[in-house]
Formats: C-alpha cells, sequence, structure tokens
C-alpha cells in the first residue's frame, strides 16, 4: 500500500475514533447528568439510622463499608451492605430514606427494616 494512502486511512480513523468518542459527551434530554458515559451508573443517596442491640440509634454510613474509591452506589449494594451490617450483629435494623439516580431519572427509595424498597 502506498504512502499516502495508508496515511489517509489513519487519519480517517483517528477522525472517526475522535468523532465517536466526543459523542459520549452529547446530552440526552430528560435525563440526569446528562453524558452518556453517566447514563449507564446508579447513583443511590440516602440518609440512615441504624438501631442497636441496646435500642440506641446512630447515624449508618454505608460509603464506609464500600472499597476505597468506590462512590457508585445502586440498590442491590446498599441491601448487600445493610444484610452485612445487620448479619453481623453491628445493628438490629436500618431505616432511612433518600434518592436513586440512574438512567432512568430519579426515583424515591426507602429503607425499611433493613430492606430497600424503591
Amino acid at each position: 500500500m502506498p504512502q499516502p494512502v495508508l496515511t489517509a486511512a489513519q487519519i480517517t480513523l483517528a477522525c472517526a475514533l475522535a468523532a465517536w468518542m466526543i459523542t459520549g459527551f452529547t446530552n440526552l434530554p430528560g435525563r440526569w447528568m446528562r453524558w452518556r458515559m453517566f447514563c449507564r451508573a446508579t447513583f443511590t443517596i440516602v440518609t440512615l439510622t441504624g438501631t442497636t442491640r441496646d435500642g440506641r440509634t446512630e447515624p449508618v454510613n454505608v460509603y464506609d463499608h464500600l472499597s476505597p474509591g468506590s462512590f457508585i452506589l445502586g440498590p442491590p449494594q446498599l441491601q448487600a451492605i445493610l444484610d452485612h451490617l445487620t448479619h453481623s450483629g453491628r445493628y438490629t435494623r436500618i431505616d432511612g430514606t433518600g434518592r436513586v439516580l440512574s438512567a432512568r431519572g430519579e426515583q424515591p427509595v426507602e429503607v425499611r427494616n433493613s430492606r430497600v424498597v424503591l
């Protein structure tokens, strides 16, 4: 293949790749954090209160129980952390309210008796 044709093919491919990557930053109407790269992530923002065995209540920070650097928390991961905290005996029950932000928009979430309810 002649060198000028190969260079033209490389330039075309590089431009196509750059255009495809730029579309990741385009707006999708009606979505929270409208960039496509965020549309598949699910964020849960909750305020939780745990009840200990002796009946005291204290705030629960679920982000303390995620691996370092993690911040994306969906309802299944939240439920797994709640199960861990109650099965370990740290709390007898956990309750709270919050919001789930995802590609489907924003919706309320409740935690009742250590169960995530959407």
